[in-house]
């Protein structure tokens, strides 16, 4: 599954890509400066996108989305750096990050806790913390079908968890939740905090 998810994620994707997730994607990564981590870059989708960057240390931990992803950095405007890591045990020294962003990876992180306590160790204070991630949505037959589906879709999915509440998890984290905007009836959410624990 390692090997064939990468090869087939960006046509998954496309039609959500095209018809609303590239114009989401364009307004957080405006707001992404200075030095920046992307947790999870995948096949590189996000690079293109950063205009106002001075430097993207982006961290994949599979190998097939590396691969995948070397065209878009190539094409990138600003300097990207992939580092083959995963979210929970990022290599970098405290308080170097001004930026971080995630997107649609929260839902795969095996521990997303531990990978939001390194965020906060690795960014600047007051750093923005930016994430765009379906999550477990409010409406309860909806969430029941999230449950119900979730082991199914996981293992298709390259690990993926439809049923995560993730804003949740941030909260709990300590991160400032600045501002939330809520796409597709809640199941996608944008949501923009700050590390202002260090």
């Amino acid at each position: 599954m390692v090997n064939f998810f990468p090869s087939i994620y960006d046509l998954a994707m496309q039609p959500l890509e095209k018809s609303k997730f590239q114009k989401i994607r364009k307004g957080i990564l405006s707001k992404a400066t200075g030095r920046v981590l992307e947790i999870g870059a995948g096949t590189g989708v996000n690079f293109p996108l950063y205009k106002h960057a001075e430097h993207v240390d982006a961290i994949e931990p599979n190998e097939g989305m590396i691969e995948q992803s070397q065209p878009r950095k190539a094409a990138a405007a600003v300097p990207i750096q992939i580092h083959r890591q995963s979210a929970e045990n990022l290599d970098f020294p405290d308080n170097t990050f001004d930026t971080v962003v995630a997107t649609l990876v929260f839902c795969t992180i095996p521990n997303p806790e531990k990978a939001l306590r390194e965020i906060l160790r690795v960014s600047k204070p007051n750093a923005k913390i930016l994430f765009f991630e379906h999550v477990k949505i409010d409406q309860p037959a909806l969430a029941f079908a999230q449950e119900i589906l979730n082991p199914v879709w996981k293992r298709v999915c390259d690990g993926c968890h439809l049923n995560r509440d993730t804003l949740k998890t941030i909260h709990d984290c300590g991160l400032q939740v600045i501002k939330v905007t809520s796409h597709y009836k809640g199941l996608f959410l944008e949501i923009e905090s700050e590390n202002k624990i260090n």
